[in-house]
């Protein structure tokens, strides 16, 4: 903002004393145009010196993806998307044998394990129990009667979700690659850390009796924003974000209505 072109100051009258056509060295007062000094960038200095900005659903330093940030009103915009409880849908890299004290691959190592005896059917067998197991949380946890013509309006528009404060809930989980001894998911959840998410790789390489760490956590969709909204460091600049503005204006205003 401070880098775009700013108006001119204003102009004023002022009488500067200018020598006289008659010579000699006499002085007279002519009116003349001048910038009001008050108003001179130089003086002032920069125009933008505070200014609001939100954090949405936050990704902690080993994680990347999508990161929703609030400008101006859109903090009371990221308020009522946050009271939406939104799906969010990452991509997960892990690894198969070994384990360390956080879960990731740069953590300190405390066991290697085998994992010849993995294979992709037993991987997805293990997915779909987890993903069965979640699917009962988010039933109990959305307070909505499954007997009732509300739950299966609400079905129809896919919005059963809890909507208070729940533990983290995976609403869909698969298998996207498997090539020993690495593997890719993809994660849909609510109410997640990404620690979370690869405390569940862990768990997973316990449940086919191996281990596991997680190799990267990426957020590809984060409610109504995708990784095609998302812009890169090199588009941080006032033209591309009030463009992302604008382009995203009406899916989030869709999406609240909707919803809440």
């Amino acid at each position: 903002l401070n880098a775009a072109p700013r108006r001119a100051p204003r102009q004023q009258v002022r009488f500067l004393p200018t020598p006289a056509p008659s010579g000699g060295g006499a002085l007279e007062l002519v009116p003349t145009m001048v910038p009001v000094l008050a108003e001179h960038p130089l003086v002032q200095g920069p125009r933008f010196r505070r200014l609001k900005i939100g954090a949405g659903h936050r990704l902690d330093v080993k994680a990347s993806g999508v990161f929703v940030l609030g400008i101006g009103h859109g903090n009371k915009l990221l308020t009522d998307l946050y009271n939406c409880h939104l799906t969010k849908v990452y991509t997960v890299g892990g690894l198969f044998g070994k384990a360390t004290d956080d879960f990731s691959d740069t953590g300190k190592l405390i066991e290697k394990t085998t994992f010849d005896h993995i294979t992709r059917e037993k991987l997805e067998r293990i997915l779909a129990v987890i993903q069965g197991t979640n699917h009962k949380a988010l039933l109990m946890y959305s307070n909505v009667d499954m007997q009732t013509q509300e739950a299966y309006e609400l079905a129809v528009k896919g919005l059963i979700r809890p909507m208070d404060k729940s533990p983290p809930i995976i609403t869909a989980i698969r298998c996207l690659q498997f090539a020993l001894p690495e593997f890719q998911l993809e994660i849909h959840c609510l109410h997640e850390t990404q620690q979370y998410l690869r405390k569940i790789v862990h768990e997973i390489g316990l449940e086919l009796k191996s281990s596991a760490v997680c190799t990267q956590v990426r957020r590809t969709r984060d409610g109504v924003f995708t990784l095609d909204d998302a812009l890169p460091r090199t588009q941080w600049d006032l033209r591309s974000i009030q463009d992302a503005i604008r382009n995203c204006r009406l899916k989030v205003e869709t999406e609240i209505e909707k919803t809440l």
